[in-house]
């Protein structure tokens, strides 16, 4: 009879733990400024601003309008490296009614975690 894991047992019989994935994918910011720290810091300024424009509206806008919304936000991520956020607008972009307000809660918790991020950069530069 198989017998579940305790807490007891050694750490090679528990699942590992999924790794962290980092709010800003710092290597690929890197490769798409050119590892031009300058121009780090006014894309992650800009992205910044950006978000803090586009989350409201798209909290307040009809589905349609969230969803353009939500994909212009998607690009931005994806240019810099702002994978769950990425993946959270496009979960926006392609939620149905009765789902759109928690992938926008979702998106909304994504981007804490991404500004925090960012501030989190801008100061290290």
């Amino acid at each position: 009879m198989a017998t579940q894991a305790s807490v007891t047992d050694p750490p090679s019989t528990m699942p590992a733990a999924a790794p962290v994935e980092p709010a800003i994918d710092v290597q690929h910011l890197s490769r798409m400024t050119l590892g031009e720290r300058s121009l780090e810091r006014e894309v992650l300024s800009l992205f910044d601003r950006q978000v803090e424009i586009l989350l409201p509206r798209i909290r307040q806008a009809a589905p349609a309008a969230a969803a353009a919304l939500a994909h212009t936000l998607k690009g931005s991520a994806l240019g810099i490296g702002a994978w769950q956020v990425a993946r959270a607008a496009e979960a926006v972009e392609q939620a149905k009614n009765g789902a759109l307000a928690a992938a926008v809660d979702a998106l909304g918790a994504a981007v804490i975690a991404t500004k925090a991020e960012i501030a989190r950069l801008l100061r290290a530069h």
